[in-house]
């Protein structure tokens, strides 16, 4: 009688070992198939938050932007109208900062933080650093607020550069280059460091 006991009881202690490892495997299996159709693919970022810097004798300088693709697309003329206000990169507006006074184009530019924007057209571009350089865009753009304002020649490359470009070169202790690529385009602009 004492066998049949001991027999019952470990056969019971064998069932509900076995559904409890069941229900183990069963919920470790749905968790791993949860977490995969929880799982959002990570999406590409088409227009990505970049900047560069450069330090130039005592000057620092920075330039803030998105870079956008070209991604098989016209840009100058096409998704970037010609004759338009561009903010010079994508999203918010693209901004340029200086510790140091800059000479630009025989004119000064205070030591600040400010809005880069841009007019392309076939000929020439008008480039504009406007005191506004925390918006979306060009949608607060105020011709008004400009404090520098100059032509430069566009040069047009045979290379494609995917996704805008800025570039701050170092000439001197007291001099240096802004310079822009997309697309077929490159424009450049020399600085000097108000001593």
């Amino acid at each position: 009688m004492m066998k049949k006991i001991i027999v019952v009881v470990a056969l019971t202690l064998l069932v509900l070992s076995c559904k409890n490892e069941t229900k183990k495997k069963d919920i470790k299996e749905n968790s791993v198939i949860t977490n995969k159709k929880n799982e959002i693919p990570k999406k590409k970022v088409l227009s990505p938050h970049t900047e560069t810097m450069a330090i130039i004798g005592d000057a620092h300088i920075h330039i803030d932007y998105s870079s956008p693709g070209v991604r098989g697309r016209i840009i100058f003329g096409g998704l970037v109208g010609y004759d338009n206000v561009w903010q010079a990169g994508a999203q918010k507006a693209t901004y340029i900062e200086t510790n140091k006074d800059l000479i630009i184009d025989g004119k000064t530019l205070p030591a600040g933080k400010y809005g880069f924007f841009i007019v392309p057209t076939k000929d020439d571009w008008t480039i504009m650093i406007n005191k506004n350089w925390n918006q979306h865009g060009k949608d607060e753009y105020n011709q008004d607020e400009d404090v520098i304002r100059f032509k430069v020649i566009p040069i047009i490359s045979a290379e494609i550069k995917e996704h805008l470009e800025y570039k701050i070169s170092k000439i001197s202790e007291t001099e240096g280059s802004i310079s822009l690529h997309w697309e077929k385009v490159k424009i450049s602009f020399p600085f000097t460091i108000n001593q």
